[in-house]
């Protein structure tokens, strides 16, 4: 049943574009999900508001819009040792192209283990844990539930998406965005208060804290954005920093961001061999 219905939806758009988006009709307008662009959206409109609508089909409100903004501004340093940066570092040393540096990090830092793909993980544990608090758990049970799911080793800290950081304790990009929440004049919704409870219960239990991801999915699922919004929003994140370090290595001398010398290198191949002289002995 399900391949015929799939071979009958190909048929009908074989061939064909369809889309409830929009598009450009020339002579006419460039739409988008029912706004003209040209004349509802440029100077009328902020970046982040067209990409918001851009992924979710709907306008955000002028308060949302700069709360994504800041929230973007909190994810991406330009700051060469991170992962995703270096290889925007390394494509500009060797003089490689913007786009393919940036395209790189974005790439690199695509991992459910962290980056946007983070935020699914962080997204999908505080709709469920709701779930659970409403039918009586208490936070310490939603931790100790979803600990029982994972492969967090016996004695170990706990490994819950939104609530540990591997490097520093604590996540100050935490308090920025929230002091950004309440300037704005958004309140707690009831998944932001609870990812607060299981944040004090874990730092009491575990030592751990709630770190960007769990502040910024809960916040976001109470605004009611679902998980595959929130993904798709963050799925670039990590450019801004990238592009930084891409136009610092790029301005420097090629070659110049972390060269390696023959002796850097620690070869454990064969070991070196003469060549004979005569190619055809």
């Amino acid at each position: 049943m399900k391949s015929q219905a799939s071979t009958q939806v190909w048929q009908e758009n074989r061939g064909k574009i369809r889309t409830n988006r929009g598009g450009w009709r020339i002579g006419e307008a460039i739409y988008n999900c029912g706004y003209s662009m040209m004349d509802d959206l440029v100077g009328q409109k902020s970046f982040f508001q067209t990409l918001i609508l851009n992924v979710t089909g709907k306008l955000p409100s002028e308060a949302m819009a700069k709360w994504f903004e800041a929230s973007f501004i909190c994810l991406s340093w330009p700051d060469s040792r991170i992962w995703c940066n270096q290889n925007g570092s390394l494509l500009g040393t060797t003089n490689g192209s913007p786009t393919a540096a940036i395209a790189a990090g974005i790439l690199s830092a695509d991992s459910r283990m962290y980056g946007p793909g983070s935020i699914t993980g962080g997204a999908e544990f505080i709709v469920r844990a709701l779930k659970w608090f409403k039918q009586g758990m208490t936070p310490l049970e939603i931790i100790n539930k979803e600990l029982a799911s994972t492969h967090t080793k016996p004695g170990a800290k706990p490994v819950i998406v939104g609530y540990a950081r591997p490097i520093a304790t604590g996540d100050e990009r935490v308090e920025a965005m929230e002091k950004v929440t309440q300037e704005l004049g958004f309140s707690e919704g009831e998944h932001l208060q609870l990812a607060f409870k299981i944040h004090t219960t874990l730092a009491e239990h575990y030592q751990e804290n709630m770190n960007y991801v769990g502040y910024v999915t809960a916040f976001l699922v109470d605004q009611g954005y679902s998980v595959k919004d929130i993904h798709r929003i963050y799925s670039t994140w990590v450019h801004s920093g990238v592009h930084a370090c891409y136009a610092e290595a790029n301005d420097n001398v090629e070659g110049s961001f972390l060269p390696l010398a023959c002796e850097d290198i620690d070869y454990v191949g064969a070991p070196a061999r003469e060549l004979p002289k005569d190619i055809n002995s």
